[in-house]
């Protein structure tokens, strides 16, 4: 007769061990997680204080500019119109508005001096606007208008005079140290306006065109 068959004895389960592995393993899990916490919050730090700065020094830009305040700071300058006669430039004392440096001030300068107020007469033709003004190394500034400046221009010599040292004299003196004035058209340079004045170089401030006693 065949005895019946007993099933093996399961291992004996070492609860001491596992006790043992349990307590090792949880330190190391709490150190982790104490670590991933400080990483977490150093992340966090480091986005508050970072982002507000981004922010600005990066402003966004708003597309629909408006002018500036009325209450602007503003200084008294010497700009130039046509005389009466049409014969030479007469100087007229204008607000204009200030600039930090003194290519921002030329610019501003310059975009006076390209309107025509009420009961005056520009040199410059109508429509022309200031693209930019640059500073030379030798103290000269280099005027960049719109393309009206030439192509609105209705000839003769006399008109080119006037337009062109409206504009060299309007920027010289007002800013007296600056030795002499090139006009671009359009970002490029060009021989003149109208055939007749050389605006290849630089030119210096000239009182030949103003109303002698006015200037």
């Amino acid at each position: 007769m065949t005895e019946p068959l007993t099933p093996p004895a399961s291992p004996a389960i070492n609860k001491d061990a596992i006790n043992k592995e349990s307590r090792a393993a949880n330190p190391r899990g709490l150190r982790i997680a104490i670590a991933s916490g400080v990483v977490l919050l150093g992340i966090g730090l480091w986005l508050v204080t970072l982002v507000p700065g981004w922010v600005s020094r990066n402003p966004a830009q708003d597309p629909t500019a408006t002018p500036p305040a009325s209450g602007a700071r503003r200084i008294q300058a010497t700009l130039f119109y046509v005389t009466e006669d049409g014969s030479a430039l007469t100087a007229v004392m204008r607000e204009v508005l200030f600039g930090e440096s003194a290519v921002e001030q030329a610019r501003q300068i310059l975009v006076e001096q390209v309107k025509t107020p009420e009961g005056m007469m520009s040199a410059i033709p109508a429509g022309v606007t200031v693209r930019g003004v640059f500073r030379g190394a030798r103290g000269e500034m280099y005027v960049d208008l719109s393309p009206e400046a030439a192509s609105g221009h209705k000839g003769g010599s006399l008109d080119e005079a006037l337009a062109v040292y409206a504009i060299v004299n309007a920027i010289t003196t007002n800013l007296p140290d600056v030795t002499g004035v090139q006009i671009l058209i359009d970002g490029k340079e060009v021989d003149s306006l109208a055939g007749h004045i050389d605006l290849r170089e630089p030119l210096a401030k000239s009182e030949t065109w103003v109303r002698k006693g006015q200037q």
